[in-house]
């Protein structure tokens, strides 16, 4: 186990897919249960394929090991309300148990690979470092319960913990399609057939296991620090290859009360005008296919047309999840909303990626559904907050931004502006691949 509080420096790189600004970037004090992921990606074909069996042992001895977490926590509970601290042994115990989780959830959603020890006491290829105990508020803890609501719902369709049972939320896993779920499934198929897991679908399952990392610590006493859900805050800093469909971000957190509580209303002149360009989007779409079969690429023509469609669904959705503040422009017109995605021109693509492109897409589909319901979560909590406090809370911002990007990247992807295959990553900035290390195909890369 690493001695509490050390932290690990972040790699240095620049930022990739545009700079995201956010209230809650500058200089901002660590949290103190941070992802540390050292994950190389490799996968053993024979772990992979009994993963679940092999896991066994391991969901047995969590029951156990949860029960007396959970009642360790009433005494962390108390000795909060009392002397306004948990006792160091007791979050000691808590705080391997948070990261037993961590490790046994990374393990059954492919973030990781090794076999996790029982105890959570022993490094992890996708690990979390907490700090040493510290002074927490009376006020706070004696409302942990409802407080911790928010976080609990974001976490449940996340699904990255494993503190109360295997995938937090498991319910709401299966009905909504969690996005560790979706990226274990996926992540299952290709480290079969390839021995590796995608960096994309690692990063997805990481970051939802850092989450619930944190709503764990929250719910636990371990930490009152509220969980963060800015997509990205990982050491070391998280590696984001260039995409030609990136996002771009001016927004400044603000939310007038007024437009936010009848945003829905203001949507449906929008939502029946998308409704009439989709069936044109459509025969436009079918047009560059057979075109791409035929010249190799879209005509600049067809290309200008679909993305400005893409374009305005961000546009739209980012209005109508409160990720964005102002009413949004009928046209698509780049730059002119500041929750924004830039579309490259069109470029050369392999034809029999253009043949296959709808069965290429049904896994980016699925990755899609996920984070349509991380999207709607945002919405509604943002809405409340907004109502509430006037802002968007960046975090959540954050997150709600990256959602929309992997949809705006996986209509290009149908629509034919890209043959570029989806990045499941929801950081919005990171290190720059190496060329080294680039994939040597562009179809497909989860």
């Amino acid at each position: 186990m690493r001695p509490a509080g050390i932290r690990r420096s972040p790699s240095a790189g620049g930022p990739q897919n545009a700079p995201v600004p956010s209230a809650a970037d500058p200089a901002r004090r660590p949290h103190p249960v941070r992802l540390v992921v050292t994950d190389d990606l490799a996968r053993r074909r024979v772990t992979v394929l009994f993963r679940l069996v092999l896991a066994i042992p391991h969901l047995l001895w969590l029951g156990l090991f949860g029960i007396a977490a959970v009642m360790l926590s009433f005494v962390a509970w108390l000795a909060v309300l009392f002397e306004g601290r948990v006792p160091t042994t007791v979050h000691r115990f808590l705080a391997s148990y948070v990261r037993y989780t961590v490790h046994l959830t990374a393990y059954l959603a492919l973030a990781a690979g090794p076999y996790p020890a029982f105890t959570g006491g022993t490094p992890y290829p996708v690990d979390v470092e907490i700090d040493p105990p510290a002074r927490q508020g009376r006020l706070a803890a004696g409302f942990r319960l409802v407080l911790m609501v928010p976080a609990a719902l974001l976490s449940s369709v996340l699904a990255g913990s494993g503190a109360f049972g295997p995938f937090w939320g498991v319910g709401a896993a299966f009905l909504t399609g969690s996005l560790a779920l979706v990226a274990g499934f996926l992540g299952w198929f290709a480290a079969l057939a390839r021995g590796r897991m995608p960096r994309g679908l690692r990063d997805a399952a990481a970051f939802a296991i850092g989450y619930g990392a944190q709503t764990s610590a929250y719910a636990l006493l371990v930490t009152d620090r509220y969980p963060d859900a800015t997509p990205g805050r990982v050491q070391p800093e998280p590696v984001l290859p260039r995409h030609p469909i990136a996002a771009a971000v001016r927004d400044d957190l603000v939310r007038p009360r007024l437009i936010v509580a009848f945003r829905g209303l203001l949507s449906i002149p929008h939502l029946l005008w998308l409704a009439l360009w989709g069936v044109a989007a459509l025969l436009a779409a079918v047009v560059a296919w057979v075109l791409a079969l035929v010249l190799g690429r879209v005509p600049r023509v067809l290309h200008r047309f679909l993305a400005a469609f893409v374009r305005a669904n961000v546009h739209l959705y980012a209005f109508l999840f409160v990720v964005g503040r102002p009413f949004p422009g009928f046209v698509g017109r780049e730059g002119s909303y500041p929750v924004d995605v830039t579309i490259a021109p069109p470029g050369r693509q392999r034809r029999l990626g253009v043949l296959f492109r709808l069965v290429l897409l049904v896994p980016a589909l699925l990755v899609v559904s996920a984070y349509w319901s991380v999207l709607l979560v945002v919405a509604v909590l943002g809405w409340f907050a907004a109502l509430v406090t006037g802002r968007m809370p960046g975090g959540i911002r954050d997150l709600g931004v990256a959602a929309l990007r992997y949809h705006a990247q996986a209509s290009g992807y149908a629509f034919l502006l890209t043959s570029r295959y989806p990045d499941s990553s929801p950081a919005l900035a990171g290190r720059p691949v190496a060329a080294a290390e680039a994939p040597p195909s562009p179809e497909p890369a989860a």
